[in-house]
């Protein structure tokens, strides 16, 4: 999705819009904050506007701690308003449909966005973009197989809501309506042995599914107004 906020601020603006993407998947909120927060600081020239994600990978694990998050949230906060940046800060989609912890992750999931929103109403400087109850997003035609990652589709409808948000009125993309796949004993079979027992493997090893991985762009690139 951050991707195509880029290539839409890109689209509304006669110049081009320089763009950085750090994130990694897999990555824990209080990580994403001490790691990847001062890398972002550190660019140069240094950014007019951040967008901020996490709490997800958290939810999964033992262990949570909302207010251990928020606090990291608010180190966020502060360091991109001494820095000048405006700050839009994003609640994950909600996938608790059909994931095994389903309930759990709901339940977290109001919680942190509540909590996220209410810090967030606090400063003039940052925008808040509450995807997790938009129950359009719940849909089964946004969900990777996987159950837990936004498809092509998801991305392109949480990168409207951002647009619109940041001033760029984008329309969301709806998907026609479909039946619910059937979650048939064979299905749900299929999906924990492709999903989620590699996902247990990893963490009994204590691995990430971002193990290795690098974010897409270190520095800025130049995202360019396309044709269309």
């Amino acid at each position: 999705w951050a991707d195509l906020v880029a290539q839409g601020l890109a689209d509304a603006s006669d110049e081009p819009v320089s763009y950085a993407n750090l994130a990694i998947r897999g990555r824990l909120l209080v990580p994403i904050v001490t790691e990847q927060l001062p890398r972002a600081l550190a660019l140069d020239p240094v950014p007019t506007v951040m967008t901020f994600n996490g709490g997800g990978n958290d939810m999964l694990r033992p262990g949570y701690d909302a207010d251990r998050l928020i606090a990291a949230v608010q180190r966020v906060i502060t360091d991109t308003a001494t820095a000048g940046i405006h700050l839009v800060i994003l609640s994950g989609a909600d996938p608790s449909e059909r994931l095994p912890s389903g309930p759990r992750m709901r339940r977290l999931g109001r919680q942190l966005t509540r909590a996220l929103l209410d810090v967030s109403s606090r400063y003039d400087h940052v925008t808040f973009v509450d995807n997790f109850f938009d129950e359009e997003t719940r849909r089964a035609p946004y969900w990777s197989p996987d159950r837990l990652h936004l498809n092509p589709l998801g991305h392109r409808r949480i990168a409207a809501r951002v647009l619109t948000a940041l001033g760029v009125p984008t329309e969301a993309p709806v998907a026609p309506f479909a039946a619910e796949p059937a979650r048939t004993p064979v299905v749900e079979a299929r999906y924990y042995w492709e999903h989620v027992v590699p996902w247990a493997t990893r963490r009994l090893r204590r691995r990430s599914s971002g193990d290795g991985r690098l974010p897409k762009h270190s520095g800025w690139v130049q995202v360019l107004r396309s044709d269309g």
